[in-house]
């Protein structure tokens, strides 16, 4: 009997070019969207429903998720170290600009605020990550790193756009017969299987829907560059002429508009928690454990059982 193989899936999401994704990286500006630092102001007020009070916690990319949000959080555990995470030397540095305590703070023994490019092994009780899952050229391996920085019974707190973000747009160019305008943001429920399958658990998520205006389409095409680029693979390959701006402007204002003249567009927004179990140890003939798993059984085995 000839053995029977199944295609691996890919583990990236089927409409990020990795190529582009990392092109925008580099190049997004220096400062959180007004549309970043809204959704983490909603994110920071579901805090108030988790009892644990993290000893450490890690800000993923806050120079773009939202400085104000930061700083909500930093107030709400004013105790505790905080890690800011930015992988760009750039935006690196304008957050140790941003977010460092000043002198008289810290001359007052306020919690240290460490920057590098992640988050060391098992050093915080909670990650929190604003509005950048859903630019990830690989998520799984992005949620990997966040449960390795986690701590056991640590958490997870996460925001991202949904599939019906920019549908009104995505209406818009298929109606024209131009390529996608945008990439296909990831279902929530879909986001909750790549969690489990990153070693999370519970993961419960939700999501709302947020309605902007502008007054006119040069306002809407400039929010829009600030928010992320076209990371859709089947993305128009060349530059755009002005004709073609100007064409995009027009079908703009003539099919975004509402009653009142200012056009509008509908973003998802998916906000997810999850938490990090004790790691499970399959026994075998021979098993082999890491060292950061087996202190986590070791410190398991002492709590005290009801």
């Amino acid at each position: 009997m000839r053995p029977i193989y199944f295609p691996v899936p890919d583990e990236r999401p089927p409409t990020i070019d990795p190529v582009a994704a990392e092109r925008w990286d580099r190049a997004a500006p220096a400062r959180p969207p007004w549309l970043h630092e809204e959704v983490g102001r909603r994110m920071e007020e579901r805090l108030q429903w988790i009892r644990l009070q993290p000893r450490a916690w890690a800000d993923w990319a806050p120079v773009r998720g939202g400085l104000e949000a930061h700083a909500r959080v930093a107030q709400r555990y004013p105790r505790a170290e905080c890690f800011v995470a930015e992988e760009q030397a750039g935006r690196r540095q304008a957050a140790g600009a941003a977010l460092s305590p000043p002198w008289w703070k810290r001359w007052r023994g306020a919690p240290a605020v460490r920057h590098a490019a992640g988050v060391p092994d098992a050093a915080v009780q909670m990650l929190w990550s604003n509005m950048a899952l859903h630019l990830a050229a690989d998520p799984r391996a992005l949620m990997a790193r966040w449960h390795r920085a986690l701590a056991v019974d640590g958490f997870l707190m996460f925001s991202c756009l949904g599939p019906d973000s920019l549908r009104e747009l995505r209406d818009l160019y298929r109606g024209l017969g131009w390529p996608p305008p945008a990439s296909e943001f990831t279902d929530m429920h879909d986001w909750g299987d790549m969690l489990v399958h990153a070693g999370f658990a519970e993961p419960v998520m939700d999501m709302e829907r947020l309605t902007l205006t502008w007054e006119t389409p040069q306002r809407l095409l400039a929010e829009l560059r600030e928010l992320g680029a076209n990371l859709h693979p089947g993305r128009f390959p060349a530059l755009r002429g002005r004709a073609w701006r100007g064409r995009l402007e027009q079908a703009l204002a003539g099919r975004l508009a509402g009653p009142d003249g200012r056009l509008s567009l509908t973003f998802e927004i998916i906000y997810g928690h999850a938490l990090k179990p004790a790691p499970r140890v399959r026994v075998g003939a021979e098993s082999a454990v890491s060292l950061q798993d087996m202190k986590a059984l070791l410190q398991a085995d002492k709590r005290p059982r009801d």
